[in-house]
């Protein structure tokens, strides 16, 4: 295909609203986990009171600690993406806008687990976070496959630890999911193997 009729844009301007544009989404989903910690009865309770009040929804702390940490995971992998990705076309964007519709998301699972510590609220943000990193993988394999939209030279190295930062965070909320059948807190605790894992990846 010639240079004049390749589907590949190469318009710096483009690919920076691109980015730009992805990075606005993730800082409005980490924003709305802070907005979802609210105390059911707040007002014209003494230090007691509000103490206990606190103290009683630790789970809602928890599931913002988590999310923010992997959302801050995802936008991390996000940004080292393209930081490699020279060009983009259709797919990719429409690929980017997955990924997005994803991270917008969690927030949703996020409140649920917080006030539903079962089985199936524990799978449900496993299997969400799941998917966003796959998609995140599959944003990454069309982008590197064949060069098709990074420098032709890029090391395979460099694609290679891209794929594996991607998977590994999946590839503990995948393992959660079957321990959640077992024992749903089992499976929360899994999710302490992300740091490790990130690290490895790297």
């Amino acid at each position: 295909m010639s240079e004049q009729t390749r589907p590949y844009c190469e318009n710096a301007l483009g690919l920076e609203r691109i980015v730009f544009f992805s990075d606005a989404v993730f800082a409005i989903a980490i924003t709305l986990l802070a907005l979802e910690i609210r105390l059911p009865e707040a007002a014209g309770l003494n230090d007691a009171e509000l103490w206990r009040a606190l103290a009683s929804i630790y789970p809602k702390y928890l599931s913002f600690m988590v999310s923010f940490l992997v959302i801050g995971n995802f936008w991390l992998v996000h940004h080292r993406q393209f930081g490699y990705i020279e060009r983009y076309d259709t797919r990719l964007i429409l690929l980017n806008l997955f990924v997005l519709m994803m991270i917008a998301f969690i927030p949703f699972p996020t409140v649920v687990i917080s006030e539903n510590g079962n089985c199936a609220a524990t799978i449900f943000y496993a299997l969400t976070m799941c998917a966003t990193g796959l998609l995140l993988a599959l944003l990454w394999l069309y982008a590197s496959g064949a060069r098709r939209l990074v420098a032709p030279n890029l090391p395979p190295a460099i694609v290679r630890r891209g794929m594996i930062r991607n998977l590994s965070v999946s590839a503990v909320f995948l393992l959660s999911v079957a321990l959640a059948f077992l024992n749903p807190d089992l499976a929360k605790f899994s999710w302490l193997l992300i740091a490790p894992a990130v690290v490895l990846a790297r």
